[in-house]
């Protein structure tokens, strides 16, 4: 067994999942696994840099992760660093501040990079389920970006959106609650980048939808009257389209105070969870779907798996 360390840093979250890995089977073992809102992609959008202060915020979470790393003895690490780095004019500073932090130098890596980690990640345990028929598409709403990915065993076509709930909220910044007038241009943003992703990938092809991240997992634990948010309960939950649309409804017309008192909302989605629920409904209006399976494993465990697969290989994924 190989004890490694897989760091996602996107647009809203940093995240580390800390397993041992069985080279040869690819197996892994969470050891510990963690979820910090440092939103790093503040404003970027509008700037084209990221904020100092954003900076400061992630640098002072990578700071916590390099204590857990240290405390479990990992052999390797990797840290990949997506949307808001990918954006940004400054982003030197910010792989500078982690490689001085962790002594990892981040992956900036591209949309279809990020689409690939996301897939391998949340169809790795589907296999041989004969209840969720292929193709998948494996859709990861992120803050800055959103993934859509159709495949099988794997990837057949991948096309990464600068779609996001932090980058939507940012760029209409709508009333408190949402007006008539800031959803339908919500709308019709969210319905440009689905235009994008659909001429590169199929999505109406797909059997099953598989949905990942914050905003899809949010709006399952308040689909399943969770009064505390629970992983494994969430994990493969299916939510059907009806609920789905209810509960994006909801959200859409309460106000920052009464999202605030939701017992699963996390205090870093209040502000942008409308705009992610509202991409997830209009991905399941445009391809038909009927419920959405979601899945606490994504780009996180994609990454651990890569770097299993490097140690197998004999390769150097530090």
């Amino acid at each position: 067994m190989t004890r490694i360390a897989a760091i996602d840093c996107g647009t809203n979250s940093i995240r580390l999942l800390v397993a041992d890995a069985d080279p040869a089977t690819g197996q892994l073992v969470d050891l510990d696994r963690r979820m910090t809102i440092v939103r790093l992609g503040q404003d970027v959008d509008r700037t084209g840099r990221l904020a100092p202060e954003a900076l400061a915020r992630t640098f002072a979470a990578c700071r916590e992760y390099a204590e857990v790393i240290k405390e479990h003895g990992v052999d390797r690490t990797r840290f990949v660093a997506t949307s808001a780095s990918r954006d940004a004019e400054n982003r030197d500073e910010f792989t500078g501040g982690v490689l001085d932090i962790l002594g990892v130098e981040p992956e900036v890596i591209t949309g279809d990079q990020e689409a690939e980690f996301s897939f391998t990640g949340a169809t790795r345990e589907l296999t041989g389920r004969t209840d969720l028929a292929k193709p998948y598409l494996v859709v990861d709403i992120g803050g800055g970006s959103t993934e859509f990915v159709v495949g099988d065993d794997r990837v057949t076509a991948a096309r990464s959106v600068d779609m996001g709930c932090v980058r939507l909220t940012e760029r209409h910044r709508p009333a408190d609650p949402a007006t008539l007038a800031d959803i339908t241009a919500l709308r019709a943003d969210i319905a440009t980048a689905l235009d994008e992703a659909e001429r590169a990938v199929p999505l109406g092809e797909a059997r099953t939808l598989v949905g990942l991240a914050g905003s899809v997992t949010t709006v399952a634990a308040i689909a399943l009257g969770l009064t505390a948010y629970d992983s494994e309960a969430i994990h493969h939950a299916r939510i059907p389209f009806d609920m789905v649309r209810e509960i994006t409804t909801t959200l859409l017309a309460s106000t920052h105070a009464e999202r605030a008192t939701i017992p699963v909302m996390h205090p870093g989605r209040v502000d942008v969870i409308g705009a992610g629920a509202l991409i997830l409904l209009t991905i399941m209006e445009r391809t038909g779907a009927q419920e959405v399976v979601v899945s606490e494993h994504d780009i996180l465990d994609g990454i651990a798996y890569k770097v299993a697969e490097d140690v197998e290989a004999g390769r150097d994924s530090d």
